[in-house]
């Protein structure tokens, strides 16, 4: 395992804090999860996005901040390694998505201020799965303030993250399609992830896992 400082992505449903989780734990890695049940806008927006968008994902903003600026210390990546279930950059994403062109510009501003401030991981791990078996996953759960999601939300949503992805060539990412993978109860297809994470080495850009 290279990598010091790892990251998990996905959108909403899936599995990123599964598989995070279980990662860190087998590989006795420090794991930080996102606070987002913490933020007390977030039901309010599923119900009404229009109105609640930007005093969420200022929120968000925040939150993410706080946490990994006091989870992260660059010192600490050289000592132990480190995995997470989000990035930063999840504030831009989704917010491009919910808020208005003149909200957006200012929220924007802010993101590049701060985001200079943190580390970044050394690779990012997406892991793609369609808005129709997102949706599924999102119904089982069964949160309820995730009951509002559209299936056109998470189609925006995904596109955003494509989007993030091929503008930082600089960055390195690991694309998983995880449609047919059960990575938590299925003990083969959780190896072939984590073999796919730990054990080859990428170039920086987007690139494919090889299940």
């Amino acid at each position: 395992m290279d990598f010091n400082y790892i990251v998990i992505e996905g959108n909403i449903g899936a599995g990123k804090t599964s598989l995070a989780t279980k990662l860190a734990k087998e590989t006795n890695s420090k794991l930080i999860l996102e606070q987002f049940a913490e933020n007390p806008f977030l039901p309010k927006f599923y119900k009404e996005p229009e109105r609640y968008a930007f005093p969420v994902e200022l929120t968000f903003l925040a939150d993410r901040y706080q946490q990994l600026k006091n989870e992260i210390n660059p010192r600490d990546l050289f000592q132990s390694k480190t995995i997470s279930d989000y990035y930063f950059v999840k504030s831009l994403i989704f917010s491009r998505k919910t808020l208005k062109d003149d909200e957006y510009s200012l929220y924007k501003r802010l993101f590049d201020i701060i985001q200079q401030q943190l580390t970044k991981p050394d690779i990012y791990v997406y892991l793609h799965v369609t808005p129709e078996r997102l949706l599924k996953n999102i119904r089982m759960r069964g949160r309820s303030y995730e009951l509002d999601i559209s299936l056109e939300y998470l189609e925006q949503i995904q596109k955003s993250y494509f989007e993030f992805i091929k503008s930082h060539p600089e960055m390195t990412f690991l694309v998983i399609d995880a449609n047919n993978l059960d990575f938590i109860q299925n003990t083969h297809d959780y190896l072939k992830v984590k073999n796919a994470i730990l054990e080859q080495k990428y170039e920086p850009g987007m690139n494919m896992a090889i299940l």
